[in-house]
């Protein structure tokens, strides 16, 4: 370190609040004047009457060792020979209205004793040497907005600690720390604030000594060690720093010499009474001198690769955290603090000027416009800025009980409206897992496996999303207390718990799979580095994208909030293609339920979510999974894979479609049955065109049909008699099944359990019903018309007939509010294992069913039919009125 001559320059310069290595001239500096060896010491006080240094080399005697006055009047100089490193000092400072001595650490000591003790140690800060070149000037060459940046987050004093409960050492920790860090993949590390202060619950916010590294953990040299060998790890180092408000202990800066001096003068704005603390007075130029200078020293001096400046808000507002009457407006009327605003101007502008490559990173909670844009395009200096709104929506999000995610859904989406307004670091920081926050995991609903999928699908949609990264400790392994500064964290749980050992790995997996594919982090701050697949599917809670990298490469990321596994989700892609799934958090090695994707994924030119072209995927539960694209020949087994899938991706349409419109159900017309019946009739006189060219396809997988609405098919007459043939077969097995006849009066109608299934989850299968003098077929699309409006009234059978409703018949009915099927048709169901049998059952044998339906129709009576058509048409309303209600 240089140390200032004390030149009238320098003076000049720090009263005008431009000498940004004030440092080099106050304080207590080892030093040869005039050929002796010893100390001198410069302090700041314009107001005192009367300033000494004291200590133990002196008894702590104001008498001995009295300073005098520079030219300006303000600083206060003083050499004692014979003093080395290691002496313990403060001032003793007589204010104006005299009274006895104030004692105060020195505010420029670059070391002080450990707590309880408060005084200031004088050191020497040039004995270090330093082996980190080449971490230096790969900084130089690689701008860290288009590099990876994942920043684990550390307080020094219980991220570890001894069996006896004491401090690890800045040397413990440059061994065990910086190991660990390498090991999980991350590429920097944030420390909470190491200045020195004196309550150990202020977790370092609230300092006494800003150019001093708190000797809880050992000494300069040591703490130089630290960040020395974590750059040579290739490791970067960021402080926690706090210029925007100091605590009010005796031996710190308030009222440093009798009266305000690094506060102002006016009280109001001086007193931070939320924190119980005091705001600094930017307009002062000293002040500003002060902090700069400090900024620049742990960049100097320690080699700090960035600062994260805390509380922005509160420096930027006048009314930050204030009620009505508490504040006074500026000179225009607004809340901003207009000194702290150019306060903040001048402190970037002087940071970028000498590093050019430093982190700046705003801990700013409110909307204040570009906060990381330079001052020279109107924005506040800074380079990165921490995304509180981002933040705040998903820890609410995640919180919920993934039933209720769907309602909150634009929590989980809402930060693309302006993910690229600021350069952002998305944090999960040790603000979020303390005062009855609860941990990260402990946030997490449901049991003890879904609290720890819900946390991994969680880390991969935040790992995937735009921005930059930090995450504070122990949340990597799910430690389920909150944190504790007092304490270490619980590693005990890694070492006998497997679930936290395999949250452990996928956190170091997740971070590996992070670093090593730019597509992530390449282009953090654009929208050309982002693409929605589809944001927009609340119902599911899931969410897919794309990320992009400058070469065209890119990943695509799907997040699935709920326990549901998706069979055969259909996602659209940007190219035609094989895709593969190179990460899912729901993998067995990480404690998931090891539903995968562990095949060729071949796209499709079926256009889909504004994509020309895309795929069939399996979501697994509670998870997020990442796809590349891999042009390659399709391997062996991925063709029936997809074949699965289509027919997947079938039923999962066809069960929306019929939940949407029996959400459509309410609030229409009523039509009536005579409407209804013309409609079906027309309805099934187009189908036959239809099934006559489908049925001509005959393939030994899974048509391309399976994908395109599904076509109904017409059935035989009851006098004709139809052979059904392979190609018909297959057909129907492809297409929603062929609907089939049942046995009316006495006629007993066959359905497998398949045919329920396909009841389900595609249009019906149609159904005859008898009316007056004809039977009229209803198919199962007429069903879903009949949802469309409130239901056409349906005939029910005499107390003779019975209605065997098989369990997939009920599960079409809870799947939207279903007509009920008419009680004409006596039903026997038949177990799934004999669908196959069934579908493979010549025609003839179905033709001969209608026969005997149509003699059955021949031998009802005139009688009959009047007395049924009269108990029918009473049917018609009574049921008409249940389903009105219902639909109510």
């Amino acid at each position: 370190m240089k140390t200032s001559e004390l030149s009238e320059y320098d003076l000049f310069l720090f009263h005008q609040g431009t000498n940004y290595r004030a440092y080099e001239m106050l304080g207590a500096h080892v030093l040869n004047q005039d050929g002796v060896k010893g100390v001198r010491f410069t302090v700041w006080a314009p107001h005192a009457k009367e300033v000494s240094v004291v200590g133990d080399f002196n008894n702590w005697d104001t008498r001995v060792n009295k300073m005098s006055k520079l030219g300006d009047g303000e600083i206060w100089n003083l050499f004692i020979p014979e003093l080395d490193s290691g002496i313990v000092y403060k001032y003793a400072i007589l204010p104006q209205h005299e009274g006895p001595h104030i004692l105060k650490a020195d505010p420029y000591g670059f070391f002080a004793e450990k707590k309880p003790e408060t005084a200031s140690i004088v050191y020497n800060l040039n004995n270090y040497k330093w082996h980190d070149d080449k971490w230096l000037k790969f900084k130089q060459d690689n701008p860290s907005y288009s590099r990876p940046m994942l920043t684990y987050e550390v307080h020094l004093g219980s991220w570890r600690r001894t069996l006896d409960g004491d401090y690890l050492s800045y040397r413990d920790m440059a061994d065990q720390l910086v190991e660990y860090v390498k090991s999980m993949n991350y590429t920097h590390m944030e420390f909470m604030p190491l200045c020195e202060h004196p309550f150990d619950g202020s977790w370092g916010y609230q300092a006494t000594g800003y150019y001093a590294v708190t000797s809880r953990y050992g000494t300069p040299d040591d703490f130089c060690y630290l960040v020395d060998k974590a750059h040579q790890a290739g490791i970067g180092i960021i402080m926690d720093w706090v210029p925007g408000h100091f605590c009010k202990d005796d031996q710190g800066l308030r009222d440093f010499d009798g009266q305000n001096l690094y506060e102002s003068d006016n009280i109001q704005r001086a007193d931070n009474s939320g924190w119980g603390t005091i705001n600094f007075d930017y307009g002062r130029t000293e002040v500003q001198s002060f902090l700069i200078s400090n900024a620049l020293f742990w960049m100097d001096q320690y080699h700090i690769d960035g600062l994260r400046i805390d509380a922005v808000a509160n420096m930027l507002y006048l009314n930050y955290g204030r009620q009505d009457g508490d504040w006074v407006p500026n000179k225009y009327g607004g809340d901003g603090n207009l000194e702290a605003i150019d306060f903040l101007h001048k402190l970037n502008e002087a940071v970028f000027k000498n590093y050019p490559q430093a982190l700046m990173i705003a801990e700013e909670s409110t909307s204040w416009p570009n906060i990381s844009k330079p001052v020279y395009m109107g924005g506040m200096g800074f380079n990165y800025k921490w995304n509180m709104g981002w933040m705040n929506d998903m820890l609410r999000y995640i919180s919920l009980d993934p039933i209720y995610r769907k309602w909150h859904h634009d929590k989980l989406t809402f930060s693309l409206m302006y993910a690229f307004s600021e350069n952002f670091v998305l944090p999960l920081s040790h603000d979020e897992v303390v005062h009855g926050k609860c941990s990260l995991i402990n946030k997490m609903p449901g049991d003890y496996w879904q609290k720890f999928a819900g946390l991994r699908a969680f880390f991969g949609y935040w790992m995937a999303h735009p921005g930059k990264k930090l995450l504070f400790m122990g949340g990597e392994f799910g430690q389920f207390i909150e944190w504790n500064f007092d304490d270490s964290l619980d590693w005990h749980l890694v070492e006998q718990y497997e679930k936290h050992t395999q949250m452990l790995e996928y956190s170091r997996a997740l971070n590996k799979f992070y670093i090593e594919h730019k597509a992530l982090w390449e282009v953090d701050f654009d929208w050309s580095g982002f693409e929605w697949i589809d944001c927009d599917n609340a119902d599911d809670s899931l969410v897919s994208f794309i990320r992009k990298a400058e070469d065209g490469s890119f990943v695509i990321a799907i997040s699935n909030f709920t326990p549901e596994v998706h069979q055969g989700y259909r996602f659209g892609v940007p190219k035609a293609g094989i895709y593969k799934e190179v990460f899912n958090s729901d993998a067995e090695c990480f404690g998931g339920s090891n539903v995968l994707n562990d095949y060729d994924i071949e796209s499709e030119d079926m256009p889909w979510q504004n994509k020309e072209h895309s795929i069939l995927v399996t979501v697994p539960p509670l998870a997020t999974i990442y796809l590349e694209y891999n042009d390659q020949t399709v391997a062996s087994g991925s063709s029936k894979k997809k074949a699965e899938l289509k027919v997947a991706a079938a039923d999962k349409k066809s069960k929306s479609s019929t939940a949407k419109k029996a959400v459509a159900v309410k609030g229409k017309t009523t039509r009536s049955a005579k409407t209804a019946q013309k409609e079906e009739n027309s309805k099934a006189t187009k189908t036959k065109s239809t099934v006559a060219s489908k049925t001509k396809k005959v393939k030994a997988e899974v048509p391309e049909e399976a994908e395109a609405p599904k076509t109904k098919k017409t059935r035989a007459t009851a006098t004709t008699k139809t052979k059904k043939t392979e190609a018909d077969i297959a057909a129907e097995d492809e297409v929603p099944k062929a609907k089939r006849t049942r046995k009316t009066t006495t006629a007993k109608t066959t359905q497998t359990s398949d045919d329920s299934a396909v009841e389900a989850e595609a249009p019906k299968a149609k159904r005859t019903r008898k009316t007056t003098a004809a039977k009229t077929t209803k198919t199962s699309d007429d069903s879903a018309a009949e949802t469309e409006a409130p239901k056409a009234k349906r005939t029910r059978k005499t107390a003779a007939a019975k209605t065997t409703t098989n369990s997939d018949d009920s599960a079409a009915e809870t799947e939207a509010p279903k007509a009920k099927k008419a009680t004409t048709v006596k039903r026997r169901t038949v177990k799934a294992d004999s669908a196959d049998d069934t579908e493979a059952k010549p025609k003839t044998k179905r033709a001969k069913t209608a026969t005997a339906t149509a003699s059955a129709k021949k031998e009802k009576t005139g009688t009959a039919t009047t007395k049924k058509a009269t108990a029918t048409t009473r049917s018609k309303k009574t049921k008409a009125e249940t389903v009105k209600k219902g639909e109510a």
